[in-house]
């Protein structure tokens, strides 16, 4: 129907807008004080950057894209994730240039063909961190700290912080023949997914959500013991400095990510409050990214943050979020006089910054009255034929139910008090 949303889609309405509102501004105040700046990408981007990017044998580019040709017959597709446009912003406008690291976030509608389910649409948002420039594991651990703090400060309390090494291509090669090796014989029992894993990316067959699969690599070799000098010290040192901040941190080895593009790092904060759905912020390193679409060899690190399922997450907390404040002066009127007068002093408390509001359905004294209490007014103002002949209003204080004479040429200065 015309009157449905679509699939996978949801409205956010006034009375849910405060509480992302809320979040929003969080998020910002966040990422200023670890000093990072606003990027915008465009909604849509070519194609075959996620196909380079993501990879071409992740669920992402495999099932999920919402991919077309426009007019033009290029082949666009709405982004399903943030880093990648980000990388090609990053190269297109030559930051590299720039003083480095580049320390970037965003806050961005998501598109991804997958089945709905609690806290996952196929129009999502996410919060998203870049830092660029520095193969350094302290830019890894400060991205991790900002995660931290900024679940901390949304009060989140059951959430845990796992993180892995999955390599460079150096010690990958090595971990993926030795996993190769023991799927081999497991071949024909997985799934058709993994199948076209196996020989291009079958670490991601440590990923599949399948529990057949997850059941045939049980026992399988895991990175941690495949990891080159290089990549043994990155670990080393992310854990260091993760010790340095008080951050506290499971090693799990089994943590993959869904996306190609990782290397060395990879984390993800994770929580029961959710269900079998956990993983609320997850990111890592991906220093060959900007090389692989076709930029120069840029290291970077980062995460993405769903939007809905942490308000979600706050709600299974109990965080409160305050909700806003009412209209602060309601401006009641009776007859034509009253409202010409009504409509002036509007404008001027608006123009001073009071929240003002006046009935515009034509309704009697009290249902005006009732429209104020529905609209939380703090104070109303009753102006009549009477009172604009007199020289004085009544101003009601809505919460004490107690009202005073003011005169006319001291109302604003009045109602602004």
């Amino acid at each position: 129907m015309l009157t449905n949303a679509p699939k996978g889609t949801k409205d956010m309405m006034p009375e849910e807008a405060y509480k992302w509102h809320y979040v929003e501004k969080k998020w910002k105040e966040t990422c200023d004080k670890f000093g990072f700046k606003e990027i915008r990408t465009p909604m849509f981007e070519h194609t075959e950057l996620f196909n380079r990017g993501i990879g071409d044998t992740t669920d992402v580019v495999q099932k999920e894209m919402y991919s077309f040709n426009d007019h033009g017959n290029r082949n666009i597709t709405l982004k399903p994730e943030g880093t990648s446009p980000a990388v090609r912003a990053f190269l297109e406008h030559k930051q590299y240039a720039e003083v480095q690291p580049v320390k970037v976030y965003y806050d961005i509608p998501c598109f991804r063909y997958e089945k709905p389910q609690s806290g996952r649409l196929r129009q999502f948002h996410q919060f998203g961190i870049e830092t660029f420039g520095t193969p350094n594991m302290m830019a890894d651990a400060e991205i991790i700290c900002l995660g931290h703090d900024f679940l901390k400060g949304m009060g989140i309390k059951d959430i845990t912080l796992e993180i892995n090494s999955v390599g460079c291509p150096e010690c990958r090669a090595k971990h993926r023949a030795a996993l190769k090796e023991f799927l081999l014989p497991k071949y024909d029992e997985l799934c058709d997914t993994c199948k076209s894993r196996f020989d291009k990316n079958p670490m991601r067959i440590l990923d599949c959500k399948s529990p057949i699969d997850q059941a045939l690599v049980e026992g399988a070799p895991m990175m941690l013991d495949y990891l080159c000098d290089g990549c043994k010290k990155d670990f080393e040192d992310l854990q260091a400095n993760l010790d340095a901040m008080g951050i506290k941190y499971v090693v799990n080895p089994k943590i993959v990510r869904g996306l190609d593009y990782y290397t060395k790092t990879a984390f993800e904060f994770v929580t029961t409050s959710l269900g079998a759905q956990g993983t609320v912020c997850g990111g890592g390193r991906y220093d060959n990214l900007a090389e692989e679409v076709g930029g120069l060899p840029i290291p970077g690190v980062g995460f993405g943050l769903g939007k809905e399922r942490l308000l979600m997450l706050m709600e299974a907390n109990g965080v409160e979020i305050p909700k806003p404040a009412g209209v602060d002066v309601f401006i009641a009127v009776l007859g034509d006089r009253a409202k010409t007068y009504g409509l002036k002093l509007l404008r001027d408390l608006r123009l001073k910054g009071v929240k003002a509001e006046m009935d515009t359905l034509g309704r009697n004294i009290k249902g005006q009255f009732k429209y104020a209490d529905r609209l939380n007014a703090k104070y109303t103002v009753v102006i009549g034929d009477n009172e604009l002949d007199e020289g004085v209003v009544q101003v009601k204080d809505m919460a004490k139910s107690e009202q005073r004479p003011v005169k006319l040429e001291d109302l604003a200065e009045e109602l602004m008090k």
